[in-house]
């Protein structure tokens, strides 16, 4: 896996032999792109004319071997017209960087950041390296390698050349530590589910304290103290036993109320006796996505050292159709003494949610929650792969919500909730069923959530369609993207630090 390694300076003549450039509309230049082209006897302005860039948002121009210039390759990052650029568009234009940086196969760089009318911020400055760092991820570790094969590990030293450098090296500290948590997300939706249990979830987990996290692990005995039958229902099929894992993050100050993330970590969904098709189910791997995130959030939290008190709850289970595993037409009691009765077993991440979310309020009694869950595929008909979809019972969390996905790029989009919703639900012999049928579904798996948080500020975001095969972009070429870290490290840093 490649490793990067930024340095900040102001600007200068490139001392690597590998360079980029970020340019405006038509390949307008500023002052550090001037004295380029100058020392080239107008090189860049003659390619730029000869190959009609057009300096579009992200495009690129490579230049090889630039004649007049002490630079093997220097490529042309586009920023597009003057206010162009919307806050999460830096980091994107880390990641077009970073895809040019590694066209080159340099080990060294330099990102000459400026824009043809002024400077660059320092925050924007550390943006980009964010980008860079995201787009820099692949999941290569079951990948066979020649002993001679260079790339196997490799390190780039990135010089990034900004006005204020000084404050872009303490915006890239907390941007660091946010990348690390994204990483670790993917890192986690992507391992095999042979690898990656409940048992092996919980001790990855378990290194966060080495960021000063506080980790708590409940085995099968205590959940089923603890009256996790919804829960602990899903989980009996397999013989992978279940785990419950409490994170916590106290920078805030002592005895004031956390922030709370819940994460469903179903770190394999065959359906159970409702089995899936087979087509496709290998991506199942993936159904611990939300755990996953809430993983990488709580670590980015604590590497940036964030002056909150957090708790983060994942509830850790495999789905499987063994001879003991749940049937349609089971009643379970859950937690807070719901019944429900069991119309389908592959509707199985709100029974582990339902009993983890009651818990984790009782226990904790936080500010918010906010729950992440690959729940629906309804929620990918409605909304497909480039919003995740957003129910809550609290107005202003899901405005910050939304504010937080516009600021970051990891957009959410608010959905429906309401009393004729519930009649869906509405079982025969029990309290509940845990389907409402085809038409809804993500709304009615919402509305089921919601049954188990009480007057709490609560928002639930169906991540199906973003957390894992969602269309490549600009900041990451990975199967699972890591969706949710930066949006919820977002929503504590505008709202709730301090």
């Amino acid at each position: 896996m490649t490793s990067l390694n930024f340095d900040f300076t102001a600007p200068a003549t490139p001392a690597t032999r590998s360079a980029v450039l970020v340019t405006g509309a038509d390949g307008a230049l500023g002052t550090a792109g001037d004295a380029l082209d100058k020392a080239g006897e107008g090189i860049i302005r003659r390619a730029v004319a000869a190959a009609r860039f057009k300096g579009k948002l992200f495009s690129g121009l490579d230049l090889v071997t630039p004649t007049g210039l002490d630079l093997d390759r220097l490529s042309l990052v586009g920023l597009g017209a003057a206010g162009e650029l919307k806050e999460s568009d830096w980091v994107r234009l880390g990641g077009a960087v970073m895809g040019r940086v590694a066209e080159g196969k340099s080990d060294a760089a330099t990102i000459v950041l400026e824009l043809p009318q002024g400077a660059v911020a320092p925050e924007q400055a550390a943006d980009v390296a964010l980008g860079m760092m995201l787009r820099s991820y692949s999941f290569d570790r079951y990948k066979s390698k020649k002993a001679d094969d260079d790339d196997a590990t490799k390190d780039i030293a990135l010089t990034v050349m900004v006005g204020d450098d000084a404050r872009a090296k303490e915006a890239w500290a907390a941007r660091k530590a946010i990348a690390d948590g994204v990483k670790l997300a993917r890192d986690l939706v992507n391992e095999p589910p042979n690898v990656l249990g409940p048992v092996e979830f919980a001790e990855r987990a378990l290194q966060l304290v080495d960021l000063g996290v506080g980790v708590e692990v409940l085995g099968e005995p205590e959940l089923a103290a603890l009256g996790m039958r919804a829960l602990l229902g899903v989980a009996q099929g397999s013989p992978r036993p279940p785990r419950l894992v409490i994170l916590k993050w106290n920078g805030g100050d002592e005895g004031a109320k956390p922030v709370m993330f819940v994460g469903k970590g179903v770190v394999f969904d065959t359906g159970g006796i409702s089995i899936k098709p087979a087509a496709g189910m290998e991506d199942m791997k993936g159904d611990m996505a939300g755990a996953a995130a809430v993983v990488g959030v709580m670590a980015a939290l604590a590497g940036r050292k964030a002056k909150v008190n957090a708790v983060g709850i994942l509830g850790l289970v495999e789905n499987m159709p063994d001879g003991n595993a749940q049937r349609p037409g089971d009643i379970v009691a859950a937690r807070n003494g719901t019944t429900i009765e069991i119309i389908n077993t592959d509707a199985e991440g709100r029974l582990v949610l339902a009993d983890a979310l009651h818990y984790a309020i009782e226990r904790f009694e936080p500010r918010f929650v906010v729950d992440l869950a690959t729940l629906t595929g309804a929620i990918i008909v409605a909304l497909g792969n480039h919003h995740a979809g957003l129910f809550s019972n609290d107005d202003a969390l899901s405005a910050q919500l939304s504010a937080a996905g516009q600021a970051t790029g990891e957009l959410v989009w608010r959905m429906p909730l309401g009393p004729d919703y519930d009649k869906l639900i509405e079982s025969k012999v029990a309290d509940i069923k845990n389907t409402g049928g085809r038409y809804g579904g993500s709304i009615t798996a919402a509305q089921f959530l919601k049954r188990f948080v009480g007057e709490t500020p609560w928002a639930h975001l169906d991540i199906a369609g973003t957390a894992m095969g969602s269309p490549q972009t600009e900041i990451n070429r990975s199967w699972s993207s890591g969706f949710g870290v930066r949006l919820l490290d977002r929503l504590v840093a505008d709202h709730y630090e301090g």
